[in-house]
């Protein structure tokens, strides 16, 4: 029986490394007619009937796992070759197919949109997305906008159904009352997207263009909190420590809002025709929440307050690589494209 077993592992160690003309060669040397397992079986007379039953046994159990690791490795080496074949006619195809054309690049809104959210996330924000169909309850009602409100009226939206429930969104906002329905604060999400408006386009507007929305709510938030996060934002964003400005407005889910102003960076706040000679540009509108909104989705409006702010990003473009019509971005003029 230890022979038996020699034998078995000084077979293994030849198939180990052999190739298909060895292979053979080792067949016929342990299966061939006198082969050293064939004289093993044949000498089986020699023995008892128990010895020759165990011996019989352990010699056939030996043949048939040595068979078996002699296919396994001509499948080995059959794969080998194949590999090594596809390797030697592998055909780069780099060569034969040409494009004639230089590599594109992000459309500058793209861009702004990354680098407004880089910006963002460095003051600690997290962005959120909402869908840009929307219902009348999260584009107005869940705003504070009630049923009657002007800016329901459809020359400003676009409405996808007699009903009037489901629309555009015109504006990101949504996105906000659905992040603050899904969990409870503290909450601080900028969310960015497409948004649509049923109006005219000229120099300064579009029907569809870009927004994106800031929100943060937890205890004790302040308007100040607010001024310093966006004037934060406008020095880093540009690179350059603008003069900014807060002038009272109102909005009808902000209670106090303010409009936004920045420097004029086409004449650094010297006056010009593009700010209209005050060396100023409005560049967004914010405010601290209404208490209707956090009520809306079953906040505690005595224990958590809260900012909200939105921006276009178009303007924000605008104003970064002093362009002064919007029009320009959706031409797809790749003379001006190619700028970027």
């Amino acid at each position: 029986m230890s022979n038996i077993e020699r034998i078995i592992y000084e077979a293994m160690e030849k198939i180990k490394n052999s190739d298909d003309e060895m292979l053979e060669n080792i067949r016929s040397e342990y299966f061939g007619k006198n082969g050293i397992l064939t004289k093993i079986l044949k000498s089986l007379s020699h023995y008892s009937i128990e010895d020759r039953k165990r011996i019989g046994f352990e010699t056939n159990k030996a043949k048939t796992n040595l068979e078996s690791e002699i296919e396994k490795r001509r499948k080995g080496l059959k794969k080998t070759l194949i590999v090594q074949k596809m390797q030697r006619e592998k055909l780069d195809c780099s060569s034969i197919f040409y494009f004639p054309f230089p590599k594109g690049s992000f459309h500058p809104i793209v861009q702004t949109i990354q680098d407004m959210i880089l910006t963002f996330k460095s003051l600690g924000f997290l962005v959120a997305e909402g869908p840009e169909i929307e219902t009348d309850w999260y584009n107005f009602e869940a705003l504070n906008i009630p049923k009657n409100h002007p800016a329901k009226d459809i020359q400003d939206t676009f409405y996808l159904d007699s009903m009037k429930n489901l629309l555009l969104r015109t504006h990101t906002s949504p996105g906000q009352i659905r992040v603050m329905e899904k969990q409870k604060p503290p909450i601080k999400v900028v969310v960015p997207g497409r948004v649509y408006r049923n109006e005219s386009s000229d120099a300064s507007h579009s029907s569809t263009f870009h927004q994106i929305e800031g929100l943060r709510v937890d205890k004790n938030v302040t308007f100040l909190d607010l001024k310093i996060i966006l004037t934060k934002f406008i020095h880093s964003f540009f690179c350059y420590e603008l003069n900014v400005r807060f002038r009272p407005s109102y909005f009808q889910f902000t209670e106090p809002s303010a409009e936004v102003d920045v420097q004029c960076l086409f004449c650094m706040g010297r006056g010009c025709k593009v700010c209209k000679n005050s060396g100023w540009i409005e560049m967004l509108g914010c405010g601290m929440l209404h208490p209707n909104v956090l009520g809306s989705v079953n906040y505690d409006s005595e224990l958590y307050t809260g900012y909200a702010f939105g921006m276009g990003v178009e303007r924000i473009t605008m104003l970064k690589y002093k362009i002064d019509d919007i029009r320009l971005f959706y031409e797809n003029d790749l003379r001006f494209l190619k700028q970027f």
